[in-house]
């Protein structure tokens, strides 16, 4: 990637590029990575989401905090940025079970499982289909986005460096 830039995306944020650009996002534990690509164009974006669903919260203000509201708007700006809605492909990371209370496995415990789901829903109800996902288990994770390629790699510690 020389003169590439790798973008930085924030928890309960996204950004899109370009490619050579990439992106990245450090420390996925219960929350969900999500890139949106357009191989053609070599237009992506990436979504640090934490919570599985807006609409149940009150102070629901930034939409990238959300599967809902975030993906939506990860949408709007790749297709700004110049994508084609019918190629764009997904890739998710994350939504792990990071904290286990004594076998404990109520909702409040099970927001990385929660957050996939919604992830999923929401990319099945915009037709957007996921290409590939490394998601759940109990480690967090930290992935980079190359928009050259469409390659997703995830880091995790004490794992093998994987490629989807």
């Amino acid at each position: 990637m020389d003169n590439a830039q790798i973008i930085k995306v924030g928890m309960a944020d996204l950004k899109v590029c370009k490619a050579p650009n990439g992106l990245t996002t450090l420390g996925l534990g219960s929350c969900v990575g999500v890139v949106l690509y357009d191989p053609i164009t070599k237009v992506s974006g990436m979504l640090h989401c934490m919570l599985p669903d807006s609409t149940r919260i009150r102070n629901n203000s930034n939409t990238a905090k959300f599967a809902d509201t975030g993906i939506d708007e990860l949408l709007r700006q790749v297709l700004s940025l110049g994508a084609s809605r019918a190629r764009l492909i997904a890739k998710i990371a994350g939504g792990a079970q990071m904290f286990n209370f004594n076998g404990r496995s109520d909702d409040l415990m099970r927001v990385g499982e929660k957050n996939v789901q919604a992830t999923k829903a929401k990319l099945r109800a915009l037709n957007i289909r996921i290409l590939a996902e490394d998601t759940g288990l109990n480690y967090g994770r930290t992935i980079i986005f190359d928009s050259v390629t469409g390659e997703l790699t995830i880091k995790a510690i004490g794992k093998e460096i994987t490629k989807i």
